[in-house]
C-alpha cells in the first residue's frame, strides 16, 4: 500500500528517527507534518523543522513544518487544525517525540521527571487524542508510538525509574487505545529498536562518538515504520513490534547495511526481552 497523498503527523521529526521515517514516507509522495519545537538551530543538536521540511521535499513529499510543544494542548490542537486546513485530513499519527534522562531516583529532580512524563506519556496521549477524530475519516488509519514492549522486568526500572515509567506510559497508550479503537478502523501499534540507533540524542546520553560503532542507522527504524503504516489497519493493531523481527518477517535478510560499523558488536537497546534478542540470528549483542 502506497503512502502517496496520505497525510502523516509526526512529533519530534526535525532530526533523528522521526526525520528518517518522514523521508521514507516522502519517497511515496506523502504529506508530512513536522510537529516539533526546534525552529532555531540548537548548539548541540542538528536540524530544525525548516531544514527537515527541505529534506522531506527533496525526497518527494509535501512538508508542513509547525512549531509545536506537545506538552501544551493548545499548541497540539493548533498544529492539527493547520494540518487539516492544509491537507484535508490525517491518515497517520506517529508519536516519536521523547525526553530521556538515565538517572536513578535521587539524581532525578522533579523538573526532569515532569518533562519526561509530559512529553513521553502525556504527549503521546494528547497528540493521539487530538488526531483521532480525523483518523476516523481515513481509509487506512494508523497511530504508531515509538515505545518499547511492555516487559515488567525490574531490571528495566531499577537504573532509571522515571524514564522507564515515562516510556512504558507510551506503551500503555498502545495497549489501551488499540482495544478502544479496534472498532473505529484505527490501528495502534508500538515500534522499538532491537539495537541502539545512532542519533544525536544517543551520542549525547551514552558517550559521544565512541558509542556509534555499536549502533544501527536510523534507516532501520524508517523501513520498519514504513512496513507498519502501509499495512491494512484492520490486520495489525495492538502489536509491540521490534524493528529487526518485523523486517525479517517482511523478508529482509541483509541487516549489515543498517550498521554504522558492520564489524562491531551491536549494543542491545533497553527494554528488549531476552526471549526476543536470543531468538534472532543477528551478530553479537552487548549491553551499554
Amino acid at each position: 500500500m502506497s503512502l502517496s497523498s496520505k497525510t502523516i503527523f509526526i512529533t519530534g521529526a526535525s532530526r533523528g528517527i522521526g526525520l528518517a521515517i518522514a523521508k521514507r514516507a516522502a519517497c511515496d509522495g506523502a504529506n508530512i507534518v513536522i510537529a516539533a519545537k526546534t525552529a532555531e538551530p540548537h548548539p548541540k543538536l542538528p536540524g530544525t523543522i525548516y531544514t527537515a521540511a527541505e529534506e522531506i521535499e527533496e525526497a518527494g513529499g509535501q512538508a508542513l513544518p509547525l512549531t509545536c510543544d506537545i506538552r501544551f494542548e493548545d499548541q497540539v490542537q493548533a498544529a492539527v487544525d493547520k494540518t487539516v486546513d492544509r491537507f484535508g485530513g490525517i491518515d497517520v499519527c506517529i508519536n516519536n517525540a521523547s525526553a530521556i534522562s538515565l538517572t536513578p531516583t535521587c539524581e532525578t529532580d522533579m523538573k526532569r521527571y515532569d518533562l519526561m512524563n509530559e512529553i513521553n506519556t502525556r504527549g503521546t496521549f494528547l497528540t493521539s487524542r487530538v488526531c483521532i477524530p480525523h483518523l476516523k475519516q481515513s481509509d487506512n488509519a494508523h497511530i504508531l508510538n515509538l515505545a518499547p514492549p511492555l516487559d515488567m522486568d525490574a531490571r528495566w526500572f531499577a537504573p532509571h525509574v522515571a524514564y522507564t515509567i515515562a516510556k512504558m506510559g507510551m506503551s500503555l497508550c498502545t495497549l489501551g487505545m488499540a482495544e478502544e479503537l479496534a472498532g473505529e478502523g484505527i490501528a495502534v501499534n508500538s515500534l522499538w529498536p532491537l539495537t541502539a540507533i545512532d542519533t544525536a540524542a544517543v551520542r549525547n546520553v551514552l558517550g559521544g562518538e565512541g558509542v556509534a560503532g555499536g549502533c544501527r542507522t536510523v534507516d532501520i527504524m524508517a523501513d520498519a515504520a514504513y512496513e507498519v503504516i502501509t499495512r491494512p489497519s484492520g490486520d495489525c493493531t495492538g502489536n509491540f513490534y521490534i524493528d529487526e523481527v518485523l523486517l525479517r518477517d517482511a523478508g529482509v535478510i541483509d541487516f549489515d547495511r543498517y550498521s554504522v560499523d558492520p564489524s562491531a558488536d551491536l549494543y542491545r537497546d533497553f527494554f528488549v526481552p531476552e526471549s526476543i534478542a536470543d531468538a534472532l540470528p543477528t551478530r553479537t549483542l552487548t549491553t551499554y
